[in-house]
């Protein structure tokens, strides 16, 4: 298991992925120009690799195929010298769950025995799946379950984007034949309307707010969403992803130029004492700094504002004054943003009550009256702990001694 690094931000150098037993190499996660390195150094030449790159990539991530044999377009000696040397991965599924309200979780795990959760949520008019980025978390947010793991590791691009393809492969949402493929509605341009699976719902939108902290995996989540939102293939628009931070300052502005996704922050608390207890990051990157880096992202708009994730916790941050605070704060810093009231999700050895659906309605009133959104996320997936902040892969139980001791552990990592 792989230890923090001490008294410097924990940005993991990017995991060099495990060679199969087998000497195949996984295609999963590649860019088309990575595809075209893979098959020259397999002995194409230059302009072979060109062209056939070209077709793996349609066949992998628009079509969703993992079978070389079913790739039509290739001659058959060249798809048997493809499953001669290359393969095409999954995520293992360890268990599969489903909600009362229609949420799916999957409990994954890694060739090298690591676990990692992802959430697929469906909506009447979206679905949404929640993608996880790190095994563990680097961080020791208070009320979040994923916080008391250890950071085992960084997930790959390949295990970042076969969160993504496995959901498609559960919705059936390939195209079949001649069937015009359901990305092909340019989302850029036609971004609200509806869109249709084979079961009436399809996955149109990703969060990165699964396990983990995108921005301490930043290279690997940036590749991996360069390869989501490329138009030959999985082609979704940039609109409908979100990259969650709890505020790594230093790495926003590289977001924003290099991935150029909406930005989400986990903002949690409006005065520095309690977001020091809730998100331990605010005592590196306090908030009023934090806030600056909002109003200096450059993708933000007023199309595409800022969401600031903020959890209802009873006697905690829900008062009057807290939500006044949270106005003021918005307001001083001129930032076009809405603000996500996630009532707080319980786990087990928490001490951290939710707030009254009363007072969570009182704090909306307040902000919606400062002229901020401020809509209440209704709890999905709590029945098999798919909610916000519940994901965890292990089941072991930690006594608070031992979740206290990580906790130091990690905030003196992050210095």
């Amino acid at each position: 298991m792989m230890q923090i690094p001490g008294h410097i931000d924990p940005v993991p150098v990017p995991r060099a992925v495990t060679p199969r037993e087998d000497g195949r190499v996984d295609l999963m996660g590649l860019s088309r120009p990575q595809i075209k390195g893979a098959l020259e150094e397999a002995g194409l030449d230059v302009k072979a690799a060109k062209l056939r790159s070209k077709q793996l990539f349609h066949w992998l991530y628009h079509r969703g195929t993992t079978d070389f044999e079913a790739m039509t377009d290739l001659a058959k000696p060249m798809r048997g010298w493809m499953a001669e040397r290359f393969v095409v991965g999954r995520p293992q599924v360890v268990e599969a769950q489903v909600s009362s309200d229609g949420t799916r979780k999957w409990l994954l795990r890694s060739d090298d025995g690591q676990d990692y959760e992802m959430v697929f949520i469906p909506d009447a008019d979206r679905g949404t799946l929640c993608v996880s980025s790190q095994v563990g978390c680097t961080l020791n947010c208070s009320f979040c379950h994923t916080g008391t793991m250890r950071l085992v590791r960084n997930l790959t691009p390949g295990e970042i984007v076969g969160q993504v393809m496995l959901a498609r492969d559960a919705l059936g949402e390939w195209p079949k034949g001649n069937m015009a493929a359901v990305n092909d509605v340019d989302a850029e341009e036609d971004e609200d309307a509806p869109q249709y699976s084979p079961d009436g719902r399809m996955l149109t939108n990703i969060v990165m707010m699964g396990m983990g902290e995108p921005l301490y995996n930043f290279e690997h989540v940036r590749d991996a969403l360069k390869v989501v939102m490329d138009g030959d293939g999985l082609a979704l628009s940039r609109r409908r992803i979100t990259l969650s931070t709890s505020g790594v300052i230093p790495m926003m502005a590289r977001a924003s130029e290099e991935i150029g996704v909406n930005l989400a922050v986990s903002l949690h608390g409006v005065t520095k004492e309690i977001r020091d207890e809730l998100v331990p990051l605010n005592r590196k990157y306090g908030i009023e700094e934090l806030l600056q880096a909002c109003a200096d992202y450059p993708k933000a708009s007023n199309a595409r504002r800022i969401t600031f994730e903020y959890v209802m916790i009873k006697d905690k941050n829900d008062s009057d004054e807290d939500a006044r605070e949270l106005v003021r704060l918005i307001r001083k810093y001129k930032l076009p943003a809405k603000v996500n009231l996630i009532p707080f999700n319980p786990w087990p050895g928490t001490d951290y009550e939710c707030s009254t659906p009363e007072r969570v309605r009182a704090f909306s009133s307040i902000v919606f009256e400062g002229g901020i959104s401020a809509p209440v996320r209704t709890p999905r997936g709590r029945d098999i702990m798919a909610a916000c902040g519940q994901l965890k892969s292990a089941s072991e139980k930690k006594s608070k001694a031992e979740m206290k001791r990580l906790a130091e552990e990690k905030q003196a990592a992050l210095g």
